[in-house]
């Protein structure tokens, strides 16, 4: 195993948190894709889509409020890094068996360290607009599985989360 994947890179040799040093590290094209879900009853996701949620457009502020968190994840998670992000898409899905929506956020950067924070915010905050903007009539919903689902350029390569949860990299 390599000394990235045995070391906590954010912890110096008297266990002090510190923010890495990537200046040493090459610019290379980023991306990283987060997924999670928001369960709630049928009823409630039908409200969702049909656009009558008495807060209005959720799927649509949901979709916004994903993509700011991931501008300012360097402010919310204290060792990240500012980054000037190249692209951010947030993706909201119906899944009527959960019965639910699957968010999945995809950031993009051309940059010395990954995207990964900024993806998985991106995701949670998503999740958490639904489920602010449809508790009024839902206070059981469940926001689950957010996880990083892929991830490219870097040192470390191409690595993605096989349907079945094991890591496959390429």
């Amino acid at each position: 195993m390599s000394d990235q994947g045995t070391k906590l890179t954010h912890l110096d040799e008297a266990g002090a948190a510190n923010m890495v040093d990537v200046s040493e590290k090459e610019v290379t094209n980023r991306i990283a894709v987060a997924r999670g879900t928001v369960t709630m009853r049928a009823e409630t996701l039908e409200l969702i889509l049909s656009g009558n949620a008495k807060k209005g457009d959720v799927i649509g502020t949901a979709r916004v409020a994903g993509i700011l968190a991931a501008k300012k994840t360097h402010e919310l998670i204290p060792l990240c890094h500012p980054l000037m992000l190249s692209k951010v898409t947030v993706d909201i899905e119906a899944d009527e068996t959960l019965p639910g929506l699957v968010v999945t956020a995809t950031t993009k950067v051309s940059g010395q360290t990954g995207v990964e924070m900024e993806a998985l915010t991106a995701c949670s905050l998503t999740c958490l607009t639904i489920y602010d903007m449809a508790k009024a009539v839902d206070r059981g919903m469940v926001i689950g599985d957010i996880r990083l689902v892929e991830k490219a350029g870097g040192k470390s390569g191409h690595w993605t989360l096989e349907k079945d949860g094991s890591e496959g990299g390429t």
